[in-house]
Parts: structure tokens; C-alpha cells; sequence
């Protein structure tokens, strides 16, 4: 990989030391780069000698970004099933609100499960598009030449502090929780995904399909997703999601019995990306100690 250029590959974080590479087989081919962001701040990385197995390591979270731009509403078809439960809200088109970026996790990173805060612990599964380089005010039609990548983004939300925080018309506490963001497992260049509206969509839990869907079923594009929201100015390596699609459990009439709980295990998977796992654990074996009182909403 020459200096000044990403090219077709899947872009990871790996190890301790949080270096870049990209993979090679069942290698990681090491970058001459300090962190992913600097690599799309540098528009490219010089490959090194080095190559690990990657079976000998570890993957990290692919990228932690200056701006994570979270939005919703895309996908008309969340909005629709929220209507079986008479959620609060309206989940209009446009939505969008900074994510805590402290809150990323990487794969096979456990969720962690802050039972003194919800009773409700959702997942949402969403693809997210990670930008090249900075940029402001560009039409759709401009849009392909900000996009550095895509990855998979798990939006964990405790739906009870999502109702209560509705009520003032905004949210992020309930999704902007340590642990409530697993992104991952690498970032890969458009060069391999020719088309991000032909991809299926699939969520798991302990094997059991909760989310089904195909990103052609967003009601705009990802050009136009990345147009509307560059008044907020973009820069190299921020991550910008798109909206999760139907079958989270808050919205089931059987909602109960499918919240995630301390044990279980979500797969995320987005076809030509991969499988984003991660597993739930209690606070106290998280902690190794008991959970704090209960917060009341």
C-alpha cells in the first residue's frame, strides 16, 4: 500500500498497542501509520515488513473518530414497526445527534449490562460509512468522493431512558452509555463494496435472527445521507451511521422476552463486510464488584 492512497482491502486496528494494518489472508499486514484516523488524515499509510498472524492478536475497535454522527430515520421500516407497540414518538426522517465516542468497543468486546440504569437493553443493527477526507456543503453527486469505507455499528439502547428522555423531544444518554457502541470488525474500502445499497442484513442473537433487512430498503441514499449532514463539516475519518431497520426488540408486542441479558451473544453481519460479535456482561462480573443503586428515570 503506497503513501497517499487506500486502496481494495479491509482496514483494521489490532493488538495492544492499537497499530493499523490491513488483511492479507489470515495476516495482518502492518501499516506505517500511528492510528486509523491519521491514515485518512494522511490519505494513504507505506506498508512495513512486518505481518502478523491474526490469529496471534487481537482486533480493536477499527476506528475512534473526531465526530461520530449518528442518524436515523432512514429506514422507513423502523418507523413502521414502532406503530405495533404505539411507541412514544414519531421517528421522523432526518434525525441526527452526536454519539460518544467514548462508548466505541471493538469486536468480541463484551456490552457491558448497567443493571442500576435500564431494565431494557436493545440492540440495533445499522451500517455506517466512515469519510476519507474533511468536507462541507457537497452536493449528492460528491458524495462517493468522501466515503473511505464502510464498517458495522451495533446501536445498544435502553429503551426505558429512551422513553423518558423522548418526552423532551431529544435522546443520547440511552445509547451513549459505556460499552453501547460496538463498531467493527474492520473498515472496508469501497473498492470492495461497489454498491452499498445491495447489501443483506442480519442480526442474531444466540443464533436466533432478531433483524432481517437489505440496505436497499433505505427511503434515501447514503450520498444523499452524507450531502444533507455536511452543513455540520466532516473530517478525515469521522463516522457517520445510517439507521437501524426493523426487528429491535423494543418494538415487538413481545418486547420482554427479547431484551438482551447478561450472557447472551449478538452477531452483527452486513454481506461483503463481515460478522461484528459481541457478547453481554453483567456489571458485576464486568466490575468485579456489585452494581451501584438504582438510577430511577
Amino acid at each position: 500500500m503506497a503513501a497517499g492512497a487506500v486502496g481494495r482491502m479491509k482496514l483494521v486496528s489490532f493488538g495492544p498497542y492499537d497499530r493499523v494494518g490491513f488483511l492479507d489472508g489470515d495476516e495482518i499486514v502492518v501499516l506505517d501509520v500511528g492510528s486509523m484516523r491519521e491514515l485518512f488524515e494522511h490519505g494513504g499509510a507505506d506498508e512495513t515488513d512486518e505481518r502478523i498472524p491474526l490469529e496471534d492478536t487481537y482486533l480493536r475497535p477499527p476506528i475512534i473518530p473526531k465526530k461520530f454522527f449518528h442518524t436515523a430515520g432512514n429506514f422507513r421500516e423502523h418507523e413502521d414497526e414502532s406503530k405495533q407497540v404505539d411507541w412514544s414518538h414519531e421517528i421522523a426522517p432526518w434525525i441526527v445527534f452526536f454519539q460518544n465516542v467514548d462508548a466505541i468497543i471493538g469486536p468480541d468486546e463484551p456490552v457491558v449490562y448497567p443493571e442500576h440504569l435500564t431494565e431494557e437493553l436493545d440492540y440495533e443493527l445499522e451500517l455506517a460509512v466512515v469519510l476519507r477526507r474533511a468536507g462541507s456543503w457537497f452536493p449528492p453527486e460528491d458524495a462517493t468522493e468522501y466515503i473511505g469505507g464502510y464498517v458495522i455499528f451495533n446501536d445498544i439502547t435502553a429503551r426505558d431512558i429512551q422513553r423518558r428522555e423522548m418526552r423532551s423531544g431529544v435522546f443520547s444518554f440511552c445509547k451513549a452509555i459505556e460499552t453501547f457502541c460496538p463498531l467493527g470488525p474492520w473498515i472496508v474500502t469501497p473498492d470492495e463494496i461497489p454498491d452499498p445499497h445491495a447489501l443483506a442484513m442480519e442480526l442474531r442473537v444466540n443464533g436466533e435472527v432478531r433483524q432481517t433487512s437489505h440496505t436497499s430498503r433505505m427511503s434515501v441514499t447514503i450520498p444523499e445521507i452524507l450531502s444533507h449532514y455536511s452543513a455540520l463539516g466532516y473530517s478525515a475519518g469521522d463516522v457517520l451511521s445510517t439507521g437501524t431497520v426493523s426487528g429491535v426488540a423494543g418494538f415487538s408486542p413481545d418486547a420482554a422476552t427479547l431484551y438482551l441479558k447478561p450472557g447472551d451473544v449478538m452477531e452483527a453481519e452486513i454481506e461483503r463486510i463481515g460478522v461484528l460479535r459481541n457478547p453481554v456482561e453483567s456489571w458485576e462480573e464486568a466490575h468485579a464488584e456489585p452494581a451501584p443503586p438504582r438510577v430511577r428515570w
